[in-house]
């Protein structure tokens, strides 16, 4: 039996999207008002078929695509074969569950669910709403996470700006209680729904342990260090010692708390990360391996240039305090900084410093964070690899 007719957006352009977001710039304002979330047909200026996916005329994005199939239906069933293939991808293939009890259930687009990303933390999932459309499937989604993490709490919601750009109301549940997880053998504090406060994120999984590898007998120095994860694992494999610095007191806690758990002595600091190296550049001191790891600069286009800036100025600040043959890992989570942009600031850090810098490998998040091969934008982490002369 035929599933009933849905309704037509029509784009302006005869030429196929190549990217599933659609700007609301793009299309032709239909007639009708359609719900934020709707599932609707996409056809192109002459009338055909392009796709089918969420509409929401009060967001930037007006259109998410999902499907270019028309015999693809974007119903219950769809979006749980689509989450059942996410958990597949980690499970089977990636064999997370061996390595680490912390890691992305779904990566919104990189797994062909735009809108919706899913984390999980030992027996907590984290279901984080970032489309009307995955929202109005709410009910479907919950169900079939609890069929592939049986006895698992969920906990939901969506960022304040989020629900205003995208139109839709979410009543988040209670978060669950703190856990501890695990990975490569460590385990750290992690509280779940708390959003930074999380002291926690998987997507440096294997940069963490990376970074240890090349740390061992280095002293370490850890900035923005959050809750201490690549101090803890450069100790746990042999640093001569680590120092952490962080502006939250509270993350700092669950740092020393992480450091404890893991039966390594490292040391935590309180402080602005300029004021901090300041000083010590004027002490004199330097350490032969240093991590710097930013929260996420800007959400804004327009800041992009003032996001570069900052990081340039953060990178040049800690050059003074590596020592010659030092190992930098200089990392960027700000997605509208794209790579190459990123490396070109690296580029300049080391003009001005009077550096060699030779970037020994460019990364990012780990394999359960997919990007598709048309959404480069959700490469958003990049952890450059470097030693500095």
């Amino acid at each position: 039996m035929n599933s009933p007719a849905l309704p037509v957006i029509r784009l302006k352009s005869d030429r196929v999207p190549g990217h599933p977001w659609v700007w609301s710039a793009q299309i032709v304002k239909p007639d009708d008002r359609l719900p934020p979330g709707s599932v609707v047909d996409v056809h192109d200026a002459k009338g055909r078929f392009v796709g089918r996916g969420f509409w929401n005329g009060h967001a930037r994005v007006a259109l998410r695509l999902l499907t270019t199939d028309p015999d693809v239906d974007i119903d219950d069933d769809w979006i749980a074969q689509r989450i059942a293939r996410a958990v597949e991808l980690r499970r089977e293939l990636l064999r997370l569950d061996e390595v680490s009890d912390a890691w992305r259930v779904v990566h919104s687009e990189g797994d062909g669910l735009s809108g919706l990303v899913v984390d999980r933390y030992a027996d907590h999932l984290v279901v984080e709403y970032f489309a009307a459309g995955m929202w109005r499937f709410r009910e479907t989604i919950h169900a079939a996470l609890q069929r592939h993490f049986p006895g698992a709490s969920l906990y939901w919601f969506a960022e304040q700006h989020v629900q205003r750009q995208e139109s839709f109301d979410v009543r988040s549940n209670d978060a669950p209680t703190a856990v501890d997880v695990h990975e490569h053998g460590l385990a750290f504090h992690a509280a779940p729904g708390l959003g930074h406060k999380t002291g926690f994120f998987a997507d440096q999984r294997d940069n963490r342990r990376r970074f240890a590898e090349l740390a061992r007998g280095r002293r370490v120095l850890d900035l923005c260090c959050n809750a201490g994860g690549f101090a803890v694992h450069a100790m746990k494999a042999g640093a001569r010692e680590a120092t952490g610095v962080d502006a939250d007191a509270a993350i700092l806690e669950v740092a020393r708390e992480n450091a404890r758990m893991n039966g390594v002595a490292a040391t935590f600091e309180q402080g602005d990360v300029f004021e901090w190296l300041r000083a010590a550049i004027a002490r004199g001191e330097t350490w032969d391996a240093v991590v710097l790891d930013p929260p996420k600069l800007t959400r804004d286009r327009n800041q992009v240039v003032n996001a570069l800036k900052k990081y340039f100025a953060m990178n040049r600040t800690a050059l003074d305090v590596l020592a010659p043959g030092g190992i930098l890992l200089t990392c960027s989570c700000t997605g509208l900084v794209g790579e190459s942009d990123f490396l070109e600031m690296i580029r300049r850090v080391a003009l001005n410093a009077g550096r060699d810098i030779q970037v020994l490998d460019v990364a990012g998040a780990g394999p359960d964070h997919p990007v598709a091969s048309n959404v480069p934008e959700n490469r958003y982490l990049k952890a450059v690899f470097c030693r500095v002369g």
